[in-house]
């Protein structure tokens, strides 16, 4: 047995996960929040059944500092014994550029890579690079991997990926469409061929990664060959604070109506201020649209809106793929939102589907949720990213 652990690391946190493999057993979980911020807090899940709890308040600096409190927690919660018990790392990374179709094994080459990629993912790969950096200085030994955000959609075909712009700043500059969530997508996808019975190769998928950030992909024969996410993760359906989809023109009118002379001011409004809490004015939490959608029209729109924009998409993805066999729901709302997932199953009734009200009140399962006579195939599959990460870590291991 050896073990490997799972790393995502954003700008102001550090969430991890220790799995034993090969039986892929979660040891230990937990994150560190508010890394650079006073008062930062680190967390940790671990023993039988993860039924102990740690819990400290104090001020971490940054990444750096976070990995070390992580791996001296380890040790002193005897979660390991020695830190040279974790044999692999594996970092999620949030973009990875036209260069990284698929995980790779870190070295000095891949690090100044990820470096020159970061103006892609500002908010994000500087973060997790100064984390790759930290463990690979502290755990010199363990084999670190990088797995990417964008890979899986690496094989989107250029009618998909390419804007309508001059060709010359997709050549110059990488301006074309990246997606995100592709660790999420991919494992799900998995699992829901895993579930049918039915080799992944052969059916024709709809995945939605419906959470605060939310993203679709069309699946066909196990490969991405579209997505909701562009450029940046700012693009596609409507979220909890991102616009989604928007006329560009709008954004140069709305600039000059605020007297914005920085884009990076009316980047945040549509990053930050926008989706369902600005349409509702309320909350950017759909538990909160939800309770107030009586007293309060516009969250009832907001609502509508996120519901509009998703149907939508799985309608165009269905018409790329000249039909679907499933659908998956997973990631927060997806997940556990039992509601939502029948608004928009009711609303695509045209494809046959229909949602078995019984089977769809659960929450974080496994489970088909559509009725035996629908024509589509619905299905819940909490996702697992971590454990993707682990297997590509595992993996590699094998290849080298």
């Amino acid at each position: 047995m050896t073990k490997v652990i799972a790393i995502n690391a954003g700008s102001s946190s550090l969430k991890w996960k220790l799995f034993e493999t090969p039986a892929e057993t979660v040891v230990a979980e937990g994150m560190v929040d508010r890394v650079g911020l006073k008062d930062s807090v680190f967390t940790a899940k671990y023993g039988p059944d993860e039924k102990e709890r740690f819990k400290a308040t104090l001020d971490i600096k940054d990444q750096t500092a976070a990995v070390d409190m992580l791996l001296k927690k380890l040790t002193d919660l005897k979660i390991v014994t020695d830190i040279a018990e974790i044999t692999g790392v594996g970092h999620r990374v949030v973009a990875g550029g036209e260069i990284f179709k698929e995980s790779t094994v870190i070295n000095d080459e891949v690090i100044q890579q990820i470096d020159d990629l970061a103006e892609y993912a500002p908010l994000h790969d500087p973060a997790e690079l100064q984390g790759i950096k930290a463990f690979c200085k502290l755990l010199p030994n363990a084999l670190s991997v990088a797995v990417f955000d964008t890979s899986f959609h690496q094989t989107m075909p250029a009618v998909n990926y390419l804007y309508s712009i001059p060709y010359e700043y997709y050549e110059k500059y990488g301006a074309r469409k990246y997606g995100a969530h592709g660790t999420s997508h991919r494992y799900v996808a998995t699992r829901a061929a895993e579930i049918l019975g039915k080799p992944l190769n052969e059916l024709k998928l709809i995945t939605l990664h419906l959470g605060a950030g939310a993203s679709i992909t069309a699946i066909d024969g196990g490969k991405s060959i579209d997505t909701s996410m562009g450029f940046t993760p700012l693009a596609g359906v409507t979220m909890a604070t991102r616009s989604g989809d928007i006329d560009a023109s709008l954004v140069a009118y709305l600039m000059q109506k605020l007297h914005l002379s920085d884009p990076e001011d009316m980047i945040d409004i549509l990053n930050n201020k926008s989706g369902i809490f600005g349409i509702s004015g309320v909350s950017p939490d759909m538990r909160d649209l939800e309770k107030t959608r009586d007293t309060n029209p516009r969250s009832q729109l907001g609502i509508d809106i996120f519901v509009n924009r998703i149907q939508k998409y799985i309608g165009s993805y269905v018409a790329e793929m000249g039909g679907i066999d499933a659908l998956i729901f997973t990631a927060g709302i997806g997940e556990n939102d039992v509601i939502m997932r029948k608004r928009i199953i009711d609303g695509l009734s045209y494809f046959g589907a229909k949602i078995d009200d019984e089977r769809n009140n659960v929450h974080g399962v496994e489970k088909i949720i559509s009725t035996d006579d629908s024509k589509l195939k619905v299905l819940l599959v909490p996702t697992d990213e971590e454990l993707m990460i682990v297997r590509d870590v595992e993996r590699l291991r094998r290849e080298q």
